[in-house]
């Protein structure tokens, strides 16, 4: 993977109106809660705001539960080491933390501010900092210059009882501690018997050595160096507290004379301090970590001309392994938030490193593959730290910090539900997993045997080992077993023994199978001949009589061939539930909303009675499925007769036939899109029998529920789930041509869920 192709170069200009587009900045403040009514104002501010005022009061813990400060961090410095342009002052600072409060909302939907407070005095900041801690639930401090951001800190943690964080210090250390657990582990090292060279006794440097011995690194094997070399223990020059306490007794004094038979080279220092001379005295497999930025002290290439073996670390993008103290602070803040805790200690350091490590082994979801043009990262020496885009570091680092926190203490609040919690972590970056969490954990309780058919796919191979690591049950793939592994292998899966292969080709199946599906189909011109060579042909076909004849619970399809084509090939073994249509129901969730689209893709412009039944069958998936209560909305252009269509008609057709049923849910029509979701365009016609804003939305005609729902998609205004499909007799589902893993494996879980 040739990360450097990849790379994007902008200019200044560029960069400059990035920035003062639209609204100056990268942040803004928004209300969470509805400011529309006197009432609205009268429970936000006077007078309703006096009860939590007199609560907090009288119990200070209760300010977590009525303000943003368990959810708020301040990100604070004076601009005396910004990136690495040096002391430019607290004003030059600004964009650099408005910066770092986005990606805490954008990879941990944590709220933040930016202060950058204009003093070098240490006390004075220190005041300063302490004073604003009720405000917030977390400190994180970057930019500060060192030894200043030493004595700060210490400072902070010791006067205040919420988590303080120099990131420049701790993040690189765990980002970098990551990274060398699983280095260690390609090279098969450990890490209390290599050497470790640190080049560079500033925060960073100092942070990086202390962790790695506080995780087993001997002090002996350490060997730290700065500007005039090794910081050994008869050194009297240019050293201070910090740097003496990792002080050794050794001969060596020069970095170069440091790297003979060195394991590991951190570097946090300059460009090109590095030689391939000193590269090629180093030990076998060597490990190096060049983090200077904007220029590694060696560039990789120049490595791996004289040391091939080596795995190499850099903290640009441009380059596989970018040591990215996103994939830290984000979740750590995440983790130590939610259980209150009252520091960020050692072994939360830890937790998250190892975390993070762990991530990097396993396989790569979409979003990830994605971000990366051309060869999917795949762990090994190039892929050694999970990418800042991998979806699951909301899930997996927050969850082993706060467990960290809990059990050594420093936690206030304790997480009783580690699997609820987990998925609530999810849930804040990817709101479809929130509203699939019931059903997830009701298959995992009742796991199932579903049919992947697409199985020599590697989406689909991926998708079907996903849904077994899950514990959701056993996946069953259609196709050539020697091409599956083979496949597996490949893309750096291991085949495991669960995990069953049959062939369209096994002849074992053919009588059965066939005589399953010409007894269908011999009034509709078929031999019993032509029902063999589809089911030999069609892997959805076999794979539905799988189903069809109980062998299976389940099947997922449809990855390769186009949704109307693939529910075709399932027609030919299946059938509707008697009295039921089969039809697609599309989930959208947007700002906080959940609406349900139907039909999405069975239906093209279906009538009054075809959508009666729409309504009734998507409601009623909707309350038991998904747990919610159905407003249904009956779409057109027009609103209750204005102006007349003949499409409306169809719609008060579907009505006169709902009121005949006499349905337990609410429903009315027909209305426009805009007026069924919005309570006040809603309140123009008094007499709707809905209650609220719609929920359920039903279409007129597939074409306009496909064009609502794809561009709603493609705009990124929303998450889309499905389409379920709703009313065969037996468990199947069809995921479009669009699908990537994650839609797959929902959808699995969807054909499991009550089967």
């Amino acid at each position: 993977m040739d990360n450097k192709k990849n790379s994007q170069h902008f200019s200044d200009l560029e960069a400059l109106q990035f920035h003062s587009k639209g609204k100056a900045g990268k942040i803004e403040i928004k209300p969470t809660k509805a400011l529309a009514t006197q009432r609205d104002l009268s429970l936000a501010y006077s007078p309703g705001v006096a009860a939590p005022v007199r609560e907090i009061a009288e119990n200070p813990d209760t300010v977590f539960d009525y303000t943003i400060k368990g959810n708020l961090v301040a990100v604070i410095t004076n601009g005396t080491a910004i990136l690495g342009l040096g002391n430019l002052g607290a004003s030059a600072a600004k964009p650099v933390m408005e910066g770092k409060a986005v990606l805490f909302k954008r990879f941990s939907d944590i709220d933040s501010i930016d202060l950058e407070i204009d003093t070098e005095n240490t006390e004075e900041f220190v005041n300063s900092v302490k004073y604003l801690g009720p405000s917030f639930g977390g400190i994180n401090l970057e930019d500060i210059k060192a030894p200043e951001c030493f004595i700060i800190e210490d400072a902070l943690k010791e006067q205040m009882d919420i988590p303080v964080f120099h990131d420049d210090q701790h993040g690189t250390a765990i980002i970098s501690t990551a990274g060398i657990i699983n280095a260690l582990d390609l090279t098969g090292k450990k890490l209390k018997d290599v050497k470790v060279v640190v080049n560079g006794a500033g925060a960073a440097g100092i942070a990086c050595l202390e962790l790695l011995k506080a995780m087993g690194l001997p002090n002996n094997n350490a060997i730290l160096c700065d500007t005039k070399g090794v910081i050994h223990s008869d050194r009297k020059e240019n050293i201070n507290q910090w740097k003496s306490a990792h002080a050794i007794k050794t001969k060596l004094r020069t970095l170069e004379e440091a790297l003979v038979d060195a394991d590991i080279f951190l570097g946090l220092s300059v460009a090109n301090i590095i030689s391939q001379k000193m590269v090629k005295s180093m030990s076998d497999k060597p490990i190096i970590f060049a983090m200077a930025n904007p220029e590694p002290e060696i560039l990789p290439e120049l490595v791996k001309e004289v040391r091939p073996d080596a795995i190499v670390a850099t903290g640009r993008s441009d380059y596989p392994n970018q040591v990215n103290n996103v994939l830290g602070f984000p979740y750590i803040f995440r983790g130590a938030l939610d259980v209150r805790a009252t520091t960020i200690n050692i072994e939360m350091k830890i937790a998250a490193a190892e975390a993070i490590a762990l991530l990097a082994k396993e396989d790569v979801p979409d979003e990830v593959a994605n971000a990366y043009p051309g060869k999917r990262p795949q762990y090994g020496s190039d892929y050694i730290i999970p990418s800042p885009f991998d979806p699951r570091l909301i899930s997996k680092v927050p969850m082993a910090v706060a467990r960290a926190a809990m059990e050594t203490g420093v936690a206030r609040k304790a997480i009783v539900d580690t699997e609820t919690y987990g998925a609530q972590l999810a849930a804040r970056l990817n709101p479809s997993a929130g509203l699939l969490q019931g059903i997830f954990q009701s298959v995992k309780e009742n796991p199932k045997r579903v049919v992947f058919a697409e199985g020599e796919e590697e989406d689909m191979i991926r998708a079907a080992v996903i849904f077994y690591n899950n514990k959701m049950g056993t996946p069953i793939l259609i196709g050539r077993e020697e091409i599956i592994k083979d496949k597996m292998k490949e893309i750096g899966l291991e085949f495991f023994d669960q995990m069953e292969i049959h062939n369209t080709r096994d002849k074992a199946a053919h009588g059965r199978y066939a005589d399953h599906i010409y007894k269908r189909l011999q009034r509709k011109g078929f031999l019993r001949e032509d029902c063999l060579d589809l089911l030999i042909k069609e892997r959805n076909v076999f794979g539905a009589c799988m189903v069809s004849l109980k062998e299976a619970d389940a099947m997922i399809c449809g990855l390769n061939r186009s949704y109307a084509v693939t529910l075709e090939s399932v027609e030919y073994v299946l059938d509707p539930i008697p009295n039921k249509r089969v039809l697609g129901l599309t989930v959208m969730i947007c700002n906080g909303r959940t609406i349900f689209v139907a039909d999405t893709n069975v239906h093209d412009m279906p009538n009054g009675s075809e959508l009666a039944d729409i309504t009734e069958q998507s409601a009623q998936v909707v309350r038991e499925i998904f747990d919610i209560e159905p407003k249904a909305a009956l779409l057109s252009y027009s609103n209750f007769g204005k102006p007349f269509t003949e499409r409306s008609a169809y719609i008060r057709d579907a009505l006169k036939i709902l009121d005949k049923r006499d349905v337990d849910f609410e429903y009315d029509g027909e209305m426009a899109a805009n007026v069924a979701l919005n309570e006040n365009l809603l309140s123009l016609y008094p007499f709707c029998k809905l209650s609220g804003p719609a929920n359920l939305l039903i279409m007129p005609a597939i074409h306009s529920a496909s064009i609502s729902t794809k561009l709603l998609q493609e705009l990124g205004g929303g998450d889309l789930v499905g389409p379920y499909l709703l009313g065969f007799n037996e468990s199947v589902q069809i995921a479009p041509l669009s699908a990537s893993v994650a839609d797959m494996v929902n959808l699995a879980a969807l054909a499991c869920f009550k089967n």
